[in-house]
């Protein structure tokens, strides 16, 4: 029951959407018909380019193809030649962590086309129907990735579990369970038969573990390691793990930090497996090149003592993440520092480390992600805005560029809004901090606002069920926001940092106050304060880039779509003669220099009233 209003003597409110009135002298209520016109033009279906929410990519397994998820489907895309295929097309489901598989045929997506996320595969020609691989799971699904051999995926879900599918018998089987979290990482043999993973100790430290059937603990809980990758020859697994510290002191206080601690390490798979790194010689016969097995090599492993039988590769410390092994090379991006509480700066590099030649080069800079073919030798790599095709070979050269110009999408806006609503509904029941949802019965609430779907014409209904639905938890940090909601650009202004107001008498307008601000920080620059801008409180403001400003004029109209400096001609009295020309830089909004006045004035009146004793 929302917003009720009395006339002494009736009460109308909202009620599930509906407005009543109840009539306090009988006792009766009734629901109100309103009948608004609308020619329904945010519901109305619609056609979209969706490259701006790309959420996943993805290669073909030679790299011929990209793969991409935006807004809830699945498309294909060509690197140089031929169409780009929409493969699920549907506003009633989101698919994602779409996958090729090794074979190039299929591909595998996770999608709530049922109500609740499973694992599907689909032809990647788009001509057969999707076919579910998993029936029966009612969570949160997180990660999802091909066997090399085609036979099975391996995927994750957020409550920690690590489940293979068989892609001919649907057979699921779990195979670990981590209670300190997620399994972020997980990474399957060259011949299929062994899955590494990580798993966390309760120290806070990731352990590199490897399954057959059952599991094996490869390290113990004193390093970190994380992101395994196998070696295509089945010699080795390479991983990432933080074993140098070395500290960063502080100049403000005692204090330290570490970062670029993350180094790559081999795990030898054999007893009689040799050295990674042996002493180089140049010896005869040294270069000549070995028979090459054709197709993965069968894995074998000793596991007792793997966990010793560990080398360091020759790789300088840094940020490193997302490692990958090809045949000759690792992969890996290198980020910049990161600490906690603060965001790591966005891009990092893709290097390579020629294996043999032990050196390492930069292939793309600025990344933001990348993607590996099957094959191992081809990236797709993510830039700020766009995509590009790289083989991954030391001081490769090439760039191919990869369209998303041809991501679009069928958009039916009430399918979408149902879809939104389903999803956040799974959400909250997925990811509450606590099972019993504060005592509420969950699926009752999400009935009853679900009921209302019906109703809603617009993003912002949704948003006003969904908030409504959230709300009933009684909880804090709790946040519903983002959409499409057609709203028209608002104009910028080129604002002063300052405050104007109207001497009716003069027929002039006068600067009533200038913000304080602390013009050395970009976020707190008061324009009208910086060094060189003649500006004083009182003065008033006679035209604004030559253009006369009298009482009939709006001064904010002229400041309208202006980011250039602005002039202003400003007299300490509302005439022309001793004018001055001001010039100053605009700032887009005043928010910060609002919340620094809110602050700094609070500050001198707490001084104040305390006499100096409190701060």
């Amino acid at each position: 029951m929302r917003w009720p209003s009395s006339d002494q003597a009736r009460i109308v409110y909202e009620l599930n959407g509906e407005l009543h009135v109840l009539d306090t002298r009988d006792g009766s209520d009734k629901a109100i018909l309103v009948r608004v016109p609308t020619d329904g033009g945010a519901s109305r279906p619609t056609r979209l380019a969706v490259e701006k929410f790309v959420e996943g990519f993805g290669l073909s397994p030679k790299g011929e193809r990209a793969l991409f998820v935006a807004r809830g489907d699945v498309f294909t895309a060509p690197v140089e030649k031929g169409p780009t295929r929409n493969l699920t097309n549907s506003s009633r489901h989101h698919d994602k962590r779409a996958q090729w598989s090794p074979d190039g045929k299929s591909i595998a997506f996770i999608s709530d086309m049922s109500g609740e996320e499973q694992v599907y595969v689909m032809d990647q020609d788009g001509k057969g129907k999707p076919v579910a691989l998993t029936s029966g799971l009612s969570v949160f699904l997180t990660s999802l990735e091909w066997a090399p051999d085609g036979k099975r995926l391996a995927f994750t879900d957020k409550n920690g579990v690590l489940y293979v599918v068989g892609v001919a018998d649907r057979k699921v089987v779990e195979v670990a369970r981590e209670t300190h979290g997620g399994i972020p990482d997980h990474a399957w043999s060259p011949d299929g038969k062994f899955l590494a993973l990580t798993l966390r100790n309760a120290n806070g430290f990731d352990s590199l573990w490897i399954w057959d059937g059952q599991l094996h603990r490869v390290t113990s809980d004193q390093a970190p390691v994380t992101s395994p990758a196998w070696d295509p020859e089945g010699r080795y697994l390479y991983a990432l793990s933080r074993r140098d510290y070395a500290p960063l002191m502080s100049n403000l206080e005692f204090d330290y930090a570490g970062t670029g601690n993350t180094g790559v390490f081999a795990f030898a798979l054999r007893k009689d497996t040799p050295h990674p790194f042996p002493p180089e010689s140049d010896e005869v016969g040294a270069g000549e090149k070995k028979d090459e097995a054709k197709g993965p090599r069968p894995v074998t492993i000793d596991f007792e003592g793997l966990g010793q039988r560990c080398a360091r590769v020759p790789v300088p410390m840094g940020n490193l993440m997302g490692l990958h092994a090809s045949k000759g090379t690792l992969a890996y991006v290198k980020g910049g520092p990161r600490f906690y509480g603060t965001e790591p700066a966005p891009g990092g590099s893709l290097a390579v480390f020629d294996l043999n030649k032990r050196k390492e080069s930069e292939l793309v800079a600025d990344v933001r992600g990348v993607a590996f073919s099957a094959s191992g030798d081809k990236a797709l790599v993510k830039l700020k805005e766009s995509y590009v095709l790289v083989d991954v070979k030391p001081d490769a050269k090439d760039r191919k560029p990869v369209s998303t110009k041809g991501l679009h999408v069928d958009a039916v806006p009430a399918q979408e809004w149902a879809e939104i609503f389903d999803e956040v509904w799974r959400r909250y029941r997925d990811f509450f901090y606590v099972k019993n949802m504060h005592g509420y019965d969950w699926k009752a609430l999400g009935d009853r606002y679900r009921a209302q779907l019906p109703f809603v014409t617009h993003r912002s209904d949704l948003t006003y069920i969904l908030t409504e639905m959230v709300s009933e938890l009684n909880i804090g940090h709790a946040y519903v926001e983002g959409g499409d909601y057609l709203v028209p650009e608002r104009a910028k202004y080129g604002l002063p940092g300052a405050r104007f107001e109207l001497d009716a008498k003069a027929g002039r307008y006068r600067i009533a106050r200038i913000f304080r601000g602390q013009n050395e920080e970009a976020k707190y620059r008061s324009p009208l304060t910086e060094v060189g801008v003649d500006a004083r409180e009182g003065d008033y403001v006679l035209a604004i880039d030559g253009v006369e400003l009298g009482a009939g004029v709006d001064p904010y109209t002229l400041l309208r779509n202006h980011p250039d400096p602005v002039t202003l001609t400003l007299n300490a009295r509302p005439v022309a003669e001793g004018a001055r020309r001001v010039t100053y830089n605009p700032v887009a909004s005043e928010d910060a220099l609002l919340y620094l006045d809110f602050v700094l004035t609070s500050k001198e009146r707490v001084d104040k009233l305390s006499g100096g004793r409190v701060g």
